[in-house]
């Protein structure tokens, strides 16, 4: 299994765990992390120790009527209430286990060979050894490729199959231990510090060792803690009214009050949502160094997005073929594809597929004899010779040269489009046969399919979206006008994309931006957001806060998607469950006080009119609020793991949607819940 590959919640080896660390997490210095929890459990502990007392023949523990099987049924249920909430977390963590496991399973003792030719296992290798690695060896460590290229199988890594290139003196010469060369020969010095590995880190950041609680998270606890704190005044002073009133109310029926009435529901998913959501990452290839950034990318207000690999495709395409006078557009075509068949470049392929638009069938090879001229930096061109023709095709200065060598002369048509092609910021290459220029082949950056649509909902979203790139102003607004982006930086620098993300900054924004050259560091350091290559530098990888193991820089928007998700998750459970106790209050309330506040003779008592879900006992009234209020967590425990749909609606949107989805659902379905579990206590169980 790779590890982006998720299991189901139900599988065996998930969920048999879960329920096992469930109980361990039961100790009450673990649930002290969680007060809205601890509190439950406290309320479980003191209603256990009441049933005990009525078990041996006493009174229900300050006061009231009730008979030990109802306090024995709060007691059990208040438990599971916490169980419940403890095996959402170790769901949300069991599966973090589980893709550490396949990690795990990956990292094996590997013999390091030092390049003064001694050797040593991987695990002592120090920040500073040069190793030699050949083909079919296992680099040993993270480090930095300094001599030689090679092709590396990182498919333990990343989960792709096709085999990457790592060189030295390049953005591509970072190499990540546990992988495999597959040909040639690397020079590799070590970057990692013992037991410090990619690797080691991936498997701390899936199973959540080092997960910390985010600012909003801990302002959220803090939340539920001072209304648990508020609800808890309220229900001590009911027993002073309740003595007032004639009555008596025990330490029973008022723990199971506090208990419905305070916010248990996303009291004991809060944490499962935050653990989901760098798991969602994990599944998407992407390794968040902190909750804290997950959640900064579903604030981010400004998105940085490089250009050529982002925006654009990773290399210019051929977009149009311009024949010179006397020469047709079905031979200019011909003559590009027969000079690019050999050339196995992008730019090359391209053409081959460009003729193809124009008629003109890809020839094979073996039907012509063929000699093919290679490109060099000297010459900048490149062509064949085949079927009587000298075919070259290049920079339009070198092939005017090249053929007023053989005896020919460029139509002066020809500096004009060349001219034209380079205003508009694309890359003219001249095609000639013989003596003759046949015409120009327009190279320009091709906008991915799709990225319109796509910045179209981040402006939905109330995302702004700078391109970056340093290609000049001219060419910079051609791309951004094309792509659909709000803004665009050009010619930019190392200093200039700083200068910019601190500018957004010191306005109150959020920045999230890609890089995975050592020149992107400062940036990726600087930004909120600063997701870095796997491909990149170590430098790079170093200074972001995530890493995207698939080097796909448009992963950016499904990062943004990701942390908006855990957001919205968050705060949707969070209108579920404080809505939830309205219902709640509406079970309660009106039973604790029936015995006083009774109808006599014909008439109603006056809390008669708050029972509105025409509730059987008082007993089953209050069985059935905290029985609903334990099973609704479990329920909920897949919403919460998988995340509330997102949609790139506007934040007013957003907020009318979650109020009338999870506000009014909230509202509703503990109504509905507590009176079909109170049909089946009070009339099937005789409460």
């Amino acid at each position: 299994m790779t590890p982006h590959r998720s299991k189901s919640l139900f599988y065996a080896d998930i969920l048999r765990p879960a329920i096992i660390g469930s109980l361990t997490k039961l100790d009450p210095r673990v649930q002290l992390r969680n007060p809205v929890m601890f509190v439950v459990e406290v309320g479980a502990v003191l209603t256990t120790i009441a049933w005990l007392v009525q078990a041996v023949g006493g009174a229900p523990v300050g006061g009231g009527h009730e008979p030990p099987w109802f306090t024995f049924t709060v007691a059990v249920w208040l438990w599971l209430t916490v169980v419940f909430a403890n095996v959402a977390e170790a769901l949300a963590e069991g599966r973090g286990r589980a893709q550490a496991a396949s990690l795990r399973a990956m990292r094996s003792e590997t013999t390091a060979h030092l390049q003064d030719g001694t050797s040593r296992p991987a695990s002592e290798l120090r920040r500073g050894d040069v190793v030699v690695v050949e083909a079919g060896e296992v680099i040993p460590g993270d480090g930095t490729v300094i001599e030689g290229i090679a092709s590396v199988d990182e498919s333990a890594i990343t989960g792709e199959s096709a085999p990457v290139i790592r060189e030295s003196g390049g953005d591509r010469s970072a190499v990540t231990g546990g992988t495999r060369v597959l040909s040639d020969r690397i020079v590799v010095e070590i970057t990692q510090e013992p037991g410090r590995s990619f690797l080691d880190r991936m498997i701390a950041l899936v199973e959540g060792a080092e997960r910390r609680k985010t600012p909003n998270e801990i302002a959220l606890n803090i939340l539920l803690a001072s209304l648990t704190l508020i609800f808890l005044a309220v229900i001590v002073t009911l027993k002073p009214i309740a003595q007032f009133a004639g009555t008596e109310i025990s330490m029973t029926t008022l723990i199971a009050l506090l208990v419905a009435l305070i916010p248990t529901t996303i009291g004991a998913l809060l944490s499962a949502i935050g653990i989901a959501g760098m798991d969602r990452l994990v599944r998407r290839n992407v390794l968040a160094l902190s909750g804290r950034a997950v959640e900064a990318s579903g604030d981010v207000d400004v998105l940085l997005l490089d250009k050529t690999g982002t925006i654009t495709l990773g290399n210019r395409q051929a977009a149009e073929l311009i024949p010179m006078p006397g020469v047709s557009e079905a031979d200019l075509a011909e003559m590009a594809q027969l000079s690019s068949l050999a050339d196995e470049t992008p730019e090359g392929r391209s053409i081959v597929v460009l003729a193809k638009r124009y008629g003109i069938r890809e020839h094979e090879l073996a039907a012509h004899e063929a000699r093919f001229v290679p490109f060099t930096a000297q010459t900048r061109m490149s062509g064949a010779d085949l079927n009587g023709y000298r075919l070259r095709k290049g920079a339009a200065d070198a092939i005017v040269a090249w053929v007023e060598s053989e005896g020919g002369q460029a139509p002066r048509e020809l500096q004009g489009e060349v001219d034209r092609i380079a205003r508009e910021g694309g890359t003219p290459l001249a095609v000639a046969r013989n003596s003759q220029v046949l015409g120009v082949v327009h190279l320009k950056d091709t906008v991915k399919e799709g990225m319109s649509r796509r910045f179209e909902q981040l402006r939905a979203m109330g995302i702004r979206t700078v391109m970056v790139t340093g290609d000049n102003h001219l060419t910079a607004a051609k791309i951004a006008r094309e792509a659909g982006v709000d803004d665009f930086l050009a010619e930019a620098t190392p200093e200039r994309k700083l200068e910019l993300i601190r500018a957004e900054q010191a306005e109150g924004r959020l920045v999230a931006m890609t890089g995975d050259g050592t020149n992107d560091a400062p940036a990726l350091a600087q930004a909120d957001v600063g997701v870095a290559m796997n491909t990149g530098t170590q430098a790079a990888r170093e200074a972001g806060n995530m890493v995207d193991l698939d080097s796909n820089p448009t992963k950016l928007i499904e990062i943004v998607e990701v942390g908006k998700q855990l957001l919205i998750t968050r705060g949707a459970l969070t209108t579920f469950s404080i809505a939830n106790d309205v219902a709640k209050y509406f079970a309660i309330l009106p039973a604790i006080f029936v015995a006083t506040y009774a109808a006599t003779g014909d008439s109603t008592g006056p809390l008669d009119r708050l029972n509105v879900m025409n509730l059987g006992t008082p007993e089953s009234a209050i069985i059935s609020a905290i029985v609903f209020n334990a099973l609704i967590i479990p329920l909920l425990v897949p919403l919460a793991l998988r995340g509330v749909r997102y949609r790139a609606l506007g934040a007013t949107a957003l907020l009318r949607r979650n109020l009338l989805l999870y506000g009014l659902g909230g509202l509703i379905a503990p109504f509905v819940g507590i009176k079909l579990i109170d049909l089946v206590v009070h009339n099937v169980l005789g409460a």
